[in-house]
């Protein structure tokens, strides 16, 4: 099957940090790091070896192997009565994608809410001091019911599907390459501006001190794995899409590795620039602790703008900030459309009918999320713990192939760097034993209230209703296993 590749290896492993490095490195990860300090920073490393690698690992030899979209090569690898396994990991991908591209829009909007900020007549502050809630109702009408939202979400869609259109080469692999050295840029400059503050060097030290009394929480643990699977992507399907076009001779796992301690480390750069600006400007420790665990939104699109409208030039640093976030989100949002792109062609479609396809989906399940908050946060819940199924389904797939055998007969092939085929083997049995663990630890939590509503019944729209995370996850389960014999005719028979 002849199919488009990215022209060298920096290509695809740009291509594997646009997708990894998102919104979350810099709103998720900052927050949990300051939350529970160097304790999340070590088991949040400990998952990325025992949980993601693996899972990304798998992903790139499966998607490099057989080059289809992710149901196809789910299909061909796990066999045809497992098609519906890959049609929910992709689902479950485009669940979050669809909700995720608005936070591209969020971020888009605060950066024109800076960038105005600079030629107001009056700073933010002194806006602050007449209405200390101003910041609160700005983001509540950007969040909920706003039309001007809508409109940025559909751009962002619309101009991410015109890159990708162009191919991996002259669109995914062009922009990286213009993004992702970009990204890392910004930050590196945040870092420095954050801890030339005053202050600003104790919210560094925090951020690495280890408080050994954290590990007998069992929410830290979670929080490290949840973090580590959502900011490398692993079990999202995203990597089998972008190997899909790696050419014959590539170092999977140095690729892997590359892509990975990438990730992370723009998470570190992310919470080297937040942390020290939230103590710096902090009246105390303790304030600066409620600020960081104010949670993903309030800190992003309240708290952030709220700590730079205190400081001389703060316009320009919250400007800079939201240019992070946006590109970030962005370069995260092009692989995820991509992954869908290459499912509909693989129905043989022509390319922009494809295309309208993916635009059309995108605006129409999308739109809930832009227009309600609360949406979003269901969406969120339900899908973000998805994930732990659609890594689990990965793993059961290795597994069945024999995790050794698959591992140097895939992963090991044109490797000049490897990983020891043993950890790999007992990496792919734990994580079969952890994910069964995190989905029943997940569903357990305050039972009666997040499967029945006040009245009793069962609670479907509850926002983080357990009830309403195991319907929609049955309702796809159950179109996979009807449909499986028709998937696997259109994605994996050719």
């Amino acid at each position: 099957m002849n199919k488009e590749q990215f022209s060298n290896r920096w290509g695809i492993i740009l291509a594997a940090l646009g997708m990894a490095i998102g919104a979350g490195n810099l709103w998720r990860f900052p927050r949990l790091a300051g939350q529970y300090g160097g304790s999340f920073i070590l088991l949040w490393i400990l998952f990325l070896f025992i949980w993601s690698i693996p899972l990304l690992l798998a992903e790139f030899a499966i998607g490099k192997k057989f080059r289809r979209g992710v149901i196809g090569s789910f299909a061909l690898f796990a066999g045809k009565k497992y098609t519906w396994m890959g049609f929910f990991v992709t689902i479950c991908t485009l669940g979050i994608a669809f909700y995720y591209s608005v936070v591209t829009a969020w971020a888009f909007r605060y950066f024109l809410f800076s960038l105005s900020n600079i030629f107001h007549r009056q700073t933010l502050r002194k806006r602050l001091n007449d209405d200390p809630d101003y910041l609160d109702h700005f983001w509540a009408s950007v969040a909920n019911q706003d039309w001007t939202t809508v409109l940025v979400y559909i751009a962002v869609i619309l101009i991410a599907s015109f890159i990708l259109i162009r191919g991996v080469k002259q669109g995914l692999e062009k922009v990286n390459k213009l993004l992702i050295p970009g990204l890392f840029l910004l930050l590196a400059i945040m870092v420095v501006i954050s801890l030339s503050m005053e202050g600003g060097i104790r919210g560094l030290e925090y951020m690495f001190a280890i408080n050994p009394s954290h590990f007998a929480n069992p929410t830290i643990w979670i929080e490290a794995l949840s973090q580590s699977a959502w900011s490398t992507g692993a079990g999202w399907g995203l990597m089998m899409t972008i190997s899909a076009f790696s050419r014959e001779k590539e170092d999977i796992t140095l690729n892997t590795f590359i892509g990975a301690f990438g990730n992370n480390m723009a998470s570190l750069l992310a919470g080297m620039a937040i942390l020290p600006a939230v103590f710096a400007l902090a009246p105390s420790e303790k304030e600066a602790i409620t600020y960081l665990q104010a949670g993903n939104q309030a800190l992003t699109f309240t708290i952030i703008p709220l700590l730079f409208a205190n400081i001389p030039q703060g316009d320009y640093l919250s400007l800079l900030f939201f240019l992070a976030l946006f590109v970030a989100a962005f370069s995260s949002l092009l692989p995820m459309i991509e992954l869908f792109l290459q499912n509909v062609l693989n129905l043989q479609f022509s390319k922009y009918k494809a295309l309208a396809w993916v635009i059309i989906c995108f605006i129409t399940f999308g739109f809930p999320s832009a227009w309600s908050l609360e949406f979003f946060a269901n969406q969120d819940w339900v899908w973000g713990v998805g994930l732990i199924v659609a890594g689990l389904f990965i793993m059961t797939a290795v597994a069945m192939n024999g995790p050794g055998r698959f591992k140097e007969q895939t992963i090991d092939v044109g490797s000049d760097v490897m990983l020891s085929t043993g950890f790999f083997r007992l990496a792919v049995y734990a994580n079969i034993l952890v994910g069964l663990f995190l989905i029943y630890w997940w569903l357990s939590q305050d039972f009666s209230l997040n499967w029945l509503d006040e009245n009793g019944t069962w609670d479907l729209f509850g926002t983080y209703s357990n009830a309403s995370t195991i319907t929609q996850w049955v309702i796809v389960l159950v179109v996979g296993i009807i449909l499986n014999t028709f998937l696997y005719k259109k994605f994996a028979e050719k």
